[in-house]
């Protein structure tokens, strides 16, 4: 199974930056990138990464095979991919160091976890389900083995985007590389991670004084995560209205009684009368265009998810805040699936029983948190945007 390593090429982080030129504006700008290359097969795997060379921390991210949409995207390329996700996964650890959430193995590791973000670009032979799908993972695995002994850090992936049934018809590609690979996990993050977005989802309309059994609440996106909220939001009495590119699946949610709109339709549903919406696309969700809708929307009062990449223009943050509108970095929203892996991962080293409900346990602190930085910024006139008030609350860790 092992895999002859074609070319690793490593950027420092004076390179890193002059690729991703926002990295320096970040609170931690120094990644280091460690890029893999096949040429005869085509294929290049970038491991962006927190985790200075020789420091054995444990770096954190989902294992990424770049679908289509995003290949395609203008500007791709597998590197700054890595990268932009590497700087999500590093807010993720950052909000859960400040308000203080985990499983009782990350909180005690909290301080040697760092983000990262490994992400490959195949060819379309090779992707999960395709003829040459075991050659590619091959490859990958060959990778994660590379870095962890030359770089000297922990590399530990969970799940993301690309991933299925190989080409086999039964193998899962997350339970083909936890076989080979000790680093990746193959627990479903999805739950975990829609759970965290639900209960800040929670906690910061009731920081408002609006209760989820009078709400109604917009999920864009309804793939795992989103159908987590949705499950809940429906248990708490909630009016859902849902955005979903794929057609089964708006079958599926009109057939729970819930109002469905397409992909294309995003500027007609974030002007739809809702109290709150919660994107958990692929990428890009709050562009331009979208937050300038959210901002018109008068009734919209909370943004929030768990979407990496959701932002392409950061000045959105500020535009959401002078608006008037509670806005959670979806990385404080999406930080139960990290919490997940490493949960799993450190269990399983210590030869210790892992129990996925202790973070559903652990993903109430986001209520609380949202509960009461959304009341800090209401009782202050919402002069402060929401960031600003965990911070206020909890205090900066850097």
């Amino acid at each position: 199974m092992e895999h002859a390593l074609m070319q690793k090429t490593i950027l420092d982080p004076d390179a890193t930056r002059a690729l991703m030129p926002e990295l320096g504006a970040t609170r931690h700008p120094r990644v280091w990138v460690y890029r893999y290359t096949d040429d005869a097969n085509g294929w290049t795997l970038s491991i962006a990464t927190h985790a200075e060379p020789g420091s054995r921390k444990l770096s954190l991210g989902g294992f990424r095979i770049a679908p289509e949409s995003r290949t395609s995207s203008p500007g791709f390329t597998p590197d700054r991919e890595a990268i932009g996700l590497a700087m999500g996964m590093e807010e993720k650890v950052h909000w859960s160091r400040v308000i203080r959430v985990g499983g009782p193995l990350a909180v005690r590791d909290m301080q040697r976890i760092v983000g990262g973000k490994c992400v490959l670009a195949p060819t379309p032979d090779a992707r999960v389900g395709q003829p040459r799908d075991f050659a590619l993972l091959d490859f990958a695995i060959g990778c994660f083995r590379d870095v962890e002994a030359s770089a000297g850090i922990y590399l530990t992936t969970g799940q993301d985007l690309g991933h299925g049934v190989m080409s086999d018809g039964h193998t899962q590609s997350l339970a083909y590389l936890n076989e080979h690979y000790k680093g990746s996990i193959h627990s479903d993050t999805s739950k975990p991670t829609g759970e965290g977005n639900f209960q800040l989802l929670q906690g910061m309309l009731r920081g408002l004084g609006c209760e989820l059994a009078g709400a109604t609440v917009g999920v864009l996106g309804c793939g795992n995560i989103g159908m987590h909220i949705v499950e809940k939001l429906r248990e708490c009495g909630a009016t859902i209205l849902a955005m979903e590119a794929r057609d089964d699946r708006r079958a599926e949610l009109e057939a729970m009684g819930i109002r469905t709109w397409g992909a294309a339709d995003k500027a007609t549903f974030l002007a739809l009368s809702m109290d709150a919406v919660a994107v958990n696309a692929a990428g890009g969700t709050l562009d331009a265009a979208a937050v300038q809708a959210c901002c018109a929307n008068p009734r919209l009062r909370v943004v929030c998810g768990s979407e990496n990449l959701v932002m392409p223009d950061a000045a959105g943050v500020l535009a959401l805040r002078d608006a008037g509108k509670l806005y959670a970095p979806t990385e404080l929203g999406g930080m139960m699936g990290y919490l997940t892996a490493v949960e799993e991962y450190l269990a399983h080293l210590e030869g210790v029983p892992f129990d996925v409900q202790t973070l559903f346990e652990a993903a109430k602190r986001l209520d609380t948190a949202g509960f009461e930085a959304a009341t800090r910024v209401r009782e202050g006139g919402y002069r402060e945007s929401f960031e600003d008030a965990v911070l206020g609350l909890y205090g900066d860790v850097d």
